[in-house]
């Protein structure tokens, strides 16, 4: 569904992704992992148009992301983006964030947007939260509705840059669990993460970047149980207890 092919990406003078190769399946979940720096969450970007790239390709559903292209917009419909921060509309309920882009952007029918949009607060676990504004919310509770946002638009993946990074930690599990019932409903799902539980348990693949290049690509159980490189090793090391990485 989502294909990249000798991705490059540059600030300047500073190479940010040298050569990405990279394929996800319809209905695969891939985390990527790495230090800070390494490239992630500008690779997300990339996919959902919000960046150019200077070489390479990225094809959504075999349509070429091209951020000054028209099709961008078809694009970003069918791959959502959910960042660290939620980005809610301050002056809207939670109800009212849901219903924003299937109405102004997809051009549905008000009533019919409302329902879904009810469908998915409820599927999120905030019925009860539904006419509550952003700032009366907790953080997990606002990323649970930015992610409701995200499904309104009825993509064919979604892609998470660090969703739980701005979290108090009592409320990332919440968040996760979302995560996980999407990923066991066959949601495809790139998602930049350091919760190696949550990798562990639910990705198909696992990612590893370091200055730009993915280092190391496998099974979660192959990459983050026995790591074949040297920089994987050391990253995981610094995560996780040392009897859970094979040196």
């Amino acid at each position: 569904m989502i294909e990249i092919k000798a991705l490059r990406k540059s600030y300047g003078n500073t190479c940010v992704l040298e050569g990405i190769d990279l394929q996800v399946n319809s209905g695969e979940v891939v985390c990527l992992i790495g230090p800070s720096g390494s490239g992630k969450s500008t690779l997300l970007r990339c996919i959902n148009g919000l960046e150019t790239y200077e070489g390479g390709d990225i094809l959504v559903s075999s349509e070429r992301v091209d951020r000054h292209a028209k099709s961008i917009h078809e694009i970003r419909t069918q791959v959502a983006m959910v960042f660290q921060r939620f980005n809610l509309f301050p002056h809207r309920t939670a109800l009212e964030n849901v219903m924003e882009g299937p109405i102004y952007v997809k051009k549905e029918n008000p009533q019919e947007a409302r329902e879904h949009a009810r469908q998915l607060l409820e599927k999120v676990g905030l019925s009860h939260r539904i006419n509550a504004f952003p700032d009366e919310l907790s953080g997990g509770q606002q990323q649970r509705v930015a992610i409701a946002r995200a499904l309104a638009m009825r993509p064919k993946a979604i892609l998470f840059d660090e969703p739980t990074s701005a979290l108090d930690p009592e409320l990332v599990g919440e968040v996760l669990a979302v995560m996980r019932k999407l990923a066991d409903e066959g949601m495809t799902m790139v998602v930049v993460t350091h919760e190696m539980g949550f990798a562990r348990e639910v990705a198909d693949k696992v990612c590893f970047l370091y200055g730009g290049r993915i280092v190391e690509e496998g099974p979660a159980h192959e990459v983050l149980g026995a790591p074949k490189h040297a920089r994987t090793q050391d990253f995981l090391r610094r995560l996780l207890n040392t009897d859970e990485v094979s040196a």
